[in-house]
């Protein structure tokens, strides 16, 4: 039979050299043995007709995307109940956590089962691809709230402010004019969280916590911005509940009622230091591709 321009493959060589390195793309280690046995048992019972243009049948290629729309739907909601009872086990109110699905690197068509689930509260790192990926989705998609929740420039004040709802990464006198003066300009009086770094770690952006207290009043009585929360990425080799729990001091005496902390391997335990927000990205979408 005629296949096009890609020559037969056996299964097993399917398997091999494109199953696999998708799937490997697409999950994270601890779920990809279960995922290969799956995929791997609907490519060995195939009979490879029609070829796609990845060289692979196309109801194995079906199936791949029906899972990949499955898996985010089932991790998102199981994030979501994991949120609820960390709520209700810290004496949180039902709901006064949200949930945000960090989708950075990830591009259009694996954001649109998340959404087709429900969610509508996304976080991006870069303005540039926030731009690319979400005017699209906007259209498609009622109710969307970006939040940006990456290191602002402030050459990128301009369009950070046309393009999110939300700025979690003010760490910096310049940014705050900078967003305040687009903000103006654009009217668009966008909610702010000062990135605050708890560790103090020489690598990272973030306000260092005994200066916290005067960068608040600057930006709040002297640039005008609208300051709701703080913002924190505890280091990665410390216990991360000792950072939260001095984020909570910093907002409690500053009146701030805004906690944006906890992410995919944390988010629990932010939740029981009054996290208001928890960004989680690889709990919902699978391991990251940084190549």
């Amino acid at each position: 039979m005629d296949q096009g321009p890609f020559p037969a493959k056996s299964a097993h060589e399917v398997v091999l050299q494109e199953v696999i390195p998708l799937a490997d793309r697409a999950f994270g280690t601890e779920d990809l043995r279960c995922h290969l046995k799956l995929i791997s048992n609907m490519v060995m019972t195939d009979r490879m007709e029609p070829m796609s243009e990845t060289g692979v049948s196309l109801s194995s290629d079906r199936f791949l995307m029906e899972k990949l729309m499955t898996d985010a739907a089932e991790r998102l909601a199981a994030t979501l109940t994991d949120i609820s009872k960390a709520e209700s086990e810290f004496g949180r109110a039902s709901g006064s956590v949200t949930l945000i699905a960090v989708s950075k690197t990830f591009d259009s068509a694996s954001i649109r089962p998340v959404l087709d689930a429900g969610q509508r509260v996304f976080g991006e790192n870069r303005v540039q691809e926030a731009m690319q990926k979400w005017p699209g989705l906007r259209e498609d998609f009622d109710g969307i709230e970006l939040h940006l929740i990456g290191p602002l420039q402030s050459n990128k004040a301009k369009e950070a402010v046309a393009t999110f709802d939300v700025i979690h990464t003010v760490d910096r006198l310049k940014i705050a004019k900078a967003l305040k003066s687009e903000m103006d300009r654009q009217d668009r009086q966008l909610p702010c969280f000062i990135q605050v770094n708890t560790g103090e770690e020489p690598q990272k952006a973030g306000i260092a916590p005994q200066d916290v207290d005067t960068f608040v009043r600057a930006c709040r009585d002297d640039v005008g911005l609208n300051i709701v929360g703080l913002m924190c990425i505890p280091p990665i080799d410390e216990a991360p509940g000792e950072h939260f729990a001095l984020l909570e001091k910093i907002a409690a005496r500053n009146a701030i009622k805004g906690l944006s902390m906890g992410m995919s391997s944390d988010y629990k335990t932010a939740v029981g230091f009054g996290a208001t927000h928890v960004r989680v990205g690889s709990a919902i979408f699978g391991a990251r591709d940084y190549r």
